[in-house]
């Protein structure tokens, strides 16, 4: 784990460290079973960020102003949170064209955000197509 990335993720509280190591965990087997390379981890904005050549960055972040939650966020600039919003309404809570909100809560819906997560680091083979070729 990248050291300023360790850090941060130590002065998370408990639960909502658990949370972001599992997404952190998700990220890295998606890439690794889909052969994406290697996943460059580091802060940008002072939250944790991967990225690999095939994708589009994503963060993950607790907000001390919103406690009961976590996030899984994108560029804004992509059609990602679109196509979630389009593909997992139902399913999944989203803030503006940039974020997932998760509850601390709730269980994760990990098929789900597997699926998401997915999209986004191999986003630059698919941004051409229709909701992303989902």
């Amino acid at each position: 784990m990248d050291k300023g990335v360790n850090q941060r993720f130590q002065v998370y509280p408990e639960n909502a460290r658990i949370r972001l190591e599992q997404l952190r965990s998700l990220v890295m087997q998606i890439a690794s079973e889909l052969g994406l390379g290697e996943v460059e981890e580091s802060l940008k904005w002072g939250e944790p960020s991967y990225k690999v050549k095939t994708g589009s960055p994503v963060r993950l972040d607790w907000k001390q102003q919103s406690p009961d939650y976590y996030y899984l966020l994108f560029h804004c600039q992509t059609r990602l949170v679109d196509t979630f919003r389009e593909l997992y309404a139902e399913e999944l809570e989203f803030q503006g064209n940039r974020a997932i909100i998760l509850s601390l809560s709730q269980p994760l819906p990990e098929a789900v955000i597997k699926h998401c997560l997915e999209l986004a680091l191999t986003y630059q083979q698919r941004k051409h197509l229709p909701l992303l070729g989902a």
